[in-house]
């Protein structure tokens, strides 16, 4: 185990080097140019030269921000330092949303829990305003010691959400067999935090403690690499320079991220929703049958 946690390490630096290499940033790195806020804006704090920003979550309310522009497809990498201590019962969310009223959504959701205890990181993918697609990992670190990058990689050909560019899972577009894929809506990417103990930490058992208030989760470098939305479908779609990420080599996981995606599966992975017969009695979703990468 050791040694593949090296081996995961060197992969991870390759593939940051790799990507860099190819993407043309659109984000300015700066949260007060390339977001507003959502609501509670007196629950945000941000740095002075805007790199980074606090999520505030009371008993008075959470707090959101959101992109200034739309997106159809590209990456999107957020740092992000969770809240330290007792975060029992409150969600913190990394996401893309088209907001309609069939809505795309595709989800990071950080399950807080009480000291000593893993957080839990969900990803769920809503099609057409369709969901019931979560899954659930535990991280193999500590996300409220330091920053770590969460990214979702979306294109016309799959999903991938990553950890420190580990790609922990993906959903493919697989429409042509039957299989809703989010593919025409533009999205905004947003971020928040708020109240979720009616089901987040032991289903729901595990209450918030206000003794700890205020709960604080810290957002530091990001980047945005995305066809940036104008109403032309056709332009985002396309293979191009610019839409580095419809190319081809992005149309699956490499062979390296396939050992890493497995590792993950097979020591991380505790909840899988194409493998919960109860839930969908027996009628399983017809992606789950078909191939990941």
């Amino acid at each position: 185990m050791k040694n593949f946690s090296r081996l995961i390490f060197l992969v991870t630096i390759f593939i940051y080097l790799f990507h860099i290499t190819l993407a043309s940033i659109i984000s300015t790195g700066d949260f007060n140019k390339d977001f507003y806020v959502n609501y509670s804006p007196n629950h945000i704090n941000t740095s002075a030269d805007g790199r980074t920003r606090s999520l505030v979550f009371d008993k008075e309310s959470g707090s959101e921000i959101s992109s200034n522009d739309m997106y159809l497809f590209g990456q999107f990498d957020m740092k992000i330092k969770l809240i330290p201590g007792n975060s029992a019962g409150i969600v913190v969310a990394f996401y893309l949303a088209s907001d309609q009223p069939n809505h795309d959504e595709v989800d990071f959701e950080f399950l807080g829990n009480v000291p000593g205890k893993p957080i839990t990181l969900q990803t769920n993918v809503y099609v057409d305003g369709s969901d019931n697609r979560e899954e659930r990992i535990n991280l193999w670190f500590d996300p409220t010691q330091d920053f770590h990058t969460y990214s979702i990689l979306w294109n016309l050909h799959q999903i991938v959400f990553m950890v420190d560019w580990v790609p922990i899972r993906t959903y493919r577009n697989h429409a042509d067999k039957g299989a809703k894929y989010p593919r025409w809506q533009p999205m905004e990417l947003k971020l928040s935090i708020w109240n979720g103990e009616t089901w987040a930490t032991d289903g729901g058992k595990t209450k918030i403690d206000w003794s700890q208030a205020p709960f604080v989760a810290t957002l530091g470098n990001y980047s945005i690499d995305a066809c940036i939305w104008k109403g032309n479908a056709r332009f985002c779609r396309a293979e191009s320079e610019n839409n580095w990420w419809n190319k081809g080599q992005f149309s699956t996981l490499t062979w390296t991220q396939r050992r890493l995606f497995k590792w993950v599966r097979k020591y991380h992975l505790t909840y899988n929703y194409c493998t919960d017969n109860q839930r969908f009695q027996n009628n399983i979703p017809i992606e789950c049958s078909l191939p990941k990468y």
